[in-house]
Parts: structure tokens; sequence; C-alpha cells
């Protein structure tokens, strides 16, 4: 197949191996929605043939995610698949054997020069035992993998996320916290750009650009989060000859339905406050 360039412009490579996850968080922004979230899955080879078309740079990394991507099949021959030149970085709550991993992968395949780790643990409390997923990291970090724990601001969970900060911290472990975006207890909680997109009401058609490539588990292509997670046509597909990237504003009638992923003001890949996933022509912007 023809090379895949991401544009200049583009801050994120989202590759959803799956959305399949073995926790059942009540705040996961997968779930932010309705939608039927169970897409078919593409096989490892499916995978690679159309992840390796991908031309990027060092530092915009492939971030194999979900879900949890471990969940899928394949996931080590997809790892180890990928074209040497392709940075990765995973995103995972670390509920499988590390051991195995370490066997399969080593831990150059996972580093790059960047202000954050690689791989990215999401810690979650009450889903997971929080001494087991620390001595887990911990033993990664011996082994030279670059490694950190990031876990989501949640209203309710402050007590349990302090202890995750303070236990890392004294155990040499960069430990981050993400905002938590959506309702809780009547407030909604995050900064948007456009606010808006979270009114769950239809709202005139805009214009939407994205910034991010994002790949379903079928390997379909998707305008933003808010479509994956909806269950909204993707517009072409990792594996078909004549997908190419297209940068132009595209016009969205579901404006008011967004994901807060997309319309989050946020850090960039470079950790720069003030990015926003997507650009929206004739929608009111914050404090406007």
């Amino acid at each position: 197949m023809n090379a895949l360039t991401i544009p200049e412009d583009y801050n994120y490579i989202a590759v959803f191996l799956t959305l399949g996850c073995n926790l059942r968080c009540p705040f996961c922004i997968n779930r932010y929605g309705d939608a039927d979230q169970r897409y078919p899955m593409m096989s490892g080879d499916q995978w690679l043939a159309g992840l390796n078309r991908i031309v990027s740079r060092p530092n915009l990394p492939i971030t194999l995610q979900g879900g949890e991507p471990s969940l899928h099949p394949d996931f080590f021959s997809i790892v180890n698949g990928l074209r040497s030149d392709l940075r990765i970085d995973i995103l995972t709550n670390l509920q499988f054997d590390i051991e195995a991993f370490m066997a399969s992968v080593p831990p150059e395949r996972v580093s790059r020069d960047a202000p954050y780790a690689s791989i990215r643990v999401s810690y979650h409390p009450g889903e997971m035992a929080l001494e087991a997923t620390v001595a887990k990291v911990s033993r990664m970090l011996e082994r030279g993998y670059s490694i950190g724990v990031w876990a989501v601001d949640h209203p309710g969970n402050g007590p349990a996320i302090d202890e995750a900060r303070r236990v890392c911290t004294e155990r040499g472990i960069d430990f981050r916290l993400k905002e938590f975006l959506g309702d809780h207890e009547g407030r909604l909680y995050g900064s948007y750009k456009y606010p808006d997109g979270l009114s769950r009401r239809q709202h005139p058609s805009v214009d939407c650009r994205t910034t991010e490539l994002i790949v379903g588990p079928s390997g379909d292509i998707f305008r933003c989060h808010g479509d994956l997670y909806e269950g909204r046509p993707g517009i072409g597909h990792l594996c078909h000859e004549d997908f190419d990237i297209d940068t132009d504003f595209r016009p969205c009638t579901s404006f008011g339905f967004c994901n807060p992923c997309d319309i989050k003001i946020k850090t960039n890949r470079f950790q720069q406050f003030g990015h926003t996933s997507v650009d929206i022509r004739g929608a009111r912007e914050a404090g406007a």
C-alpha cells in the first residue's frame, strides 16, 4: 500500500486495538454516550499492514491503547512487528503478565526522547490494587522501561489518589494526574474550548478539523473520539489503498454530542498547555 504521511500539524496517533477492557471504571471516558462499542477487531497481520504504511516523526509515536490494548490476542506481535523507525507509546492498566511482556518486548522498543513515559499506566482506585501495580511498575523500571503512572483526578477518589501519589513518589515512579472530564454529582468537570459541544442537544452544522489520526478496532478512521465512541461512520479505513489524510475542515451535524477528549483544553505532546484536538468553525468558544 502507498505511504500514509502524517501532517505536520498532527499531534497524536491514536490506535485503539480494542475497546474491550478488563476493568469497569464508572467514570471511563470510553463510555461517554450510549453507543455500542463492540467493534470487530482486526488481526495482527492486518494491523501491521495498515500501521506500517505510516510515515511519522520521532516525536510523534503510534500510541497503542483501548480499552486495554494488551487484550488483543496479537498484542506482542503488533508491538514487535511495527517498523523500527516508528516509535511506540502504550496506554495500559498493566493487568497483564509483565514477565511475558519483558521477555518479548525489549525496553528500547518502547522508549523515546519525550517529557513523559512511553508506557503510561492508568491507575484506577477501586479497580486495581495499588501495591501490586506499583510493584509491577518498579520491576519494569529496574529493567530499563520508560514507564510511569497516571491517574484520573476524579473528585470522588481524592484520598486514594493522594495515597497513590505518595507511594509512587517514595519509590521514584513518575506519577501524574489527568483531568477528570464529564459530569459528577450535577457538575461538569473539565476545561473546554467549545463548551456547547457537550450540551447533548442538537446544534446547527459546524465545520470541524482534527489534529489526530484516530483508528478504531476494526481499522476504520474517525474524525474524532466522539464519532468512535458514539458509533458514527468513519471516514476511511487504515488498510484501504485509496485512503489518505485530509486536513481540510469537514461539515459536522453532531456538534452538541462531542466527546470531552476532543474539545478539552490540554497539553500537547510537548507538554505545552493550550492545545485542543479539534478546531471548529461556527461554534462559540469558551469566554466568547
